[in-house]
């Protein structure tokens, strides 16, 4: 009898706690589906947030800070943009903070390589690891913020015709625009559920829907919401079966995207090879910088060196001109 009385105590020690396990889980679950919601503004909502905070949250518009007060005001304000349209909750200063201090650790490693080299003057040396050092960061830092950007607009604009067919439902449903927009909001995830939040929003508090749809526009940077907003205020004008011309706009972006991806596909060859040719150079010169700089101080006292260097960059200027040339086509 005992020696059946373990074996049956194991078992039911391991079905308790599965099942222990299993309730935890659902109830992990259970609070997640609480309080995350389709996008990331009913989550912000869901979790007590007033209407007016998640826009703030969600918006970061420029503050009247020093920078406002600059010649460098509308430089901050396009850069502020970019990260916006790039998904970032971090403004370009934050950006910048992050990236100059990548560079200040990388830099310090790199005087820790260079502790056992002997030089005659060390000062050129260590300015010449903080350029490289500053080089690499910062263009590792933008090349990341444009291919976050770039995947957040494909996102954007793959999830439009989709959006636009809830439109379009809703419409022919008998729902007015704003509570078409409204069922967009609601059941398509991030980044067009947010945005278009963000239209309900701003119609909210007093702004007109057209100016709503500018904004739209101008904070995502696409040209098919561009599109989007243009056919609005255009049937908001003149009138006409909004139904209908949605329904023809998400077919002409279905196309547009469809033909976005057969020129990618041809032309994937080319761009990796214009990236590669564009960052390569950069990153050989920087490399050197930080881990051998006294290759290009030794040159520092040769009166060639400097027109040398000039001429080179100025090539380089003129071949990235040429390469983006190649590779971007307007359809």
């Amino acid at each position: 009898m005992d020696t059946l009385f373990f074996p049956m105590a194991l078992v039911l020690a391991f079905v308790a706690v599965a099942m222990a396990g299993q309730a935890l889980i659902g109830l992990f679950l259970g609070a997640r589906e609480q309080t995350q919601r389709v996008n990331r503004r009913l989550t912000l909502m869901a979790t007590g947030l007033s209407q007016e905070a998640v826009y703030q949250t969600l918006v970061r518009k420029p503050r009247d800070s020093w920078i406002g007060r600059t010649p460098y005001a509308a430089l901050h304000t396009r850069a502020l943009l970019y990260c916006r349209q790039a998904g970032l909750s971090a403004g370009p200063m934050q950006v910048l903070g992050v990236a100059g201090g990548a560079a200040a650790t990388l830099w310090l490693l790199a005087m820790v390589f260079l502790r056992g080299v002997s030089v005659a003057s060390p000062f050129p040396q260590v300015l010449m690891a903080g350029f490289g050092a500053t080089g690499l960061c910062f263009a590792v830092a933008a090349l990341w913020i444009a291919r976050r950007r770039a995947a957040r607009l494909a996102k954007l604009e793959e999830q439009l015709p989709l959006a636009l067919d809830v439109m379009i439902r809703a419409l022919r449903a008998g729902h007015p625009v704003i509570s078409a927009v409204n069922l967009v909001t609601q059941e398509m995830p991030d980044p067009i559920g947010s945005e278009f939040g963000l239209v309900m929003d701003e119609t909210t508090y007093g702004g007109e829907f057209r100016d709503a749809l500018r904004s739209l526009a101008r904070r995502t940077g696409s040209a098919d919401i561009a599109f989007f907003a243009v056919s609005i205020a255009i049937q908001t004008e003149t009138g006409g079966n909004l139904a209908e011309i949605l329904s023809g706009l998400a077919t002409v972006i279905r196309g547009r995207a469809s033909l976005n991806k057969r020129i990618r596909a041809l032309s994937s060859e080319g761009r990796m090879s214009a990236l590669i040719l564009s960052l390569l150079p950069l990153v050989c010169v920087s490399a050197v910088s930080l881990f051998h700089p006294e290759f290009y101080t030794s040159k520092f006292s040769d009166p060639a060196f400097w027109p040398i260097v000039a001429g080179i960059v100025l090539l380089y200027g003129v071949g990235q001109l040429m390469i983006r040339r190649i590779v971007t086509f307007k359809y």
